[in-house]
């Protein structure tokens, strides 16, 4: 199996808000940005390892700013870092107003998907190869997310156990 760049796998999608996509404070429904980051990462995950990938977990979300209708949501994905069948996808989601053409970063998301086999198994992934320095640093914290993630479930199971 071949390693792959970075760069094979971004995946960069634009969707216009629309009414149907506010909540009822008059702003974009979180839930609409997920699905779209879910969707975004999808192909991210599935342009490195290929299909199928699913997603498996959501490390963050962080809501910096509202977004509005009638305002242009990019969302921009990258595989940061892959483990031997999973793979972090990191998502920068800007808005931009059509009318005095500022874009602003508003959200930043954190999803790990795993590729499956026919049987529905997880699969080895291709090893990702980081080229920039900002790939490097992306790929970096990936692995610290990783390791937080996973003395986190080690501590939960302690504590279950010492508890039974």
């Amino acid at each position: 199996m071949e390693a792959k760049t970075v760069r094979e796998s971004q995946v960069v999608m634009s969707q216009l808000m629309q009414p149907g996509d506010v909540n009822f404070y008059g702003t974009v429904h979180g839930g609409t940005i997920l699905r779209m980051a879910d969707h975004v990462a999808y192909v991210a995950a599935c342009r490195h390892a290929g299909p199928p990938c699913v997603t498996v977990a959501v490390d963050s979300v962080s809501f910096h700013e509202p977004i509005y209708i009638g305002e242009v949501v990019t969302m921009l994905a990258s595989v940061n870092h892959v483990g031997n069948t999973s793979m972090e996808i990191g998502i920068k989601v800007l808005a931009e107003n059509l009318e005095t053409h500022t874009v602003r970063h508003t959200n930043s998301c954190y999803y790990i998907f795993v590729a499956l086999d026919k049987n529905g198994k997880p699969r080895p992934v291709p090893r990702l190869i980081p080229e920039t320095e900002e790939e490097k640093r992306r790929y970096h914290d990936a692995e610290m997310r990783r390791e937080l993630r996973k003395r986190y479930r080690e501590e939960v199971e302690r504590l279950k156990t010492a508890s039974a």
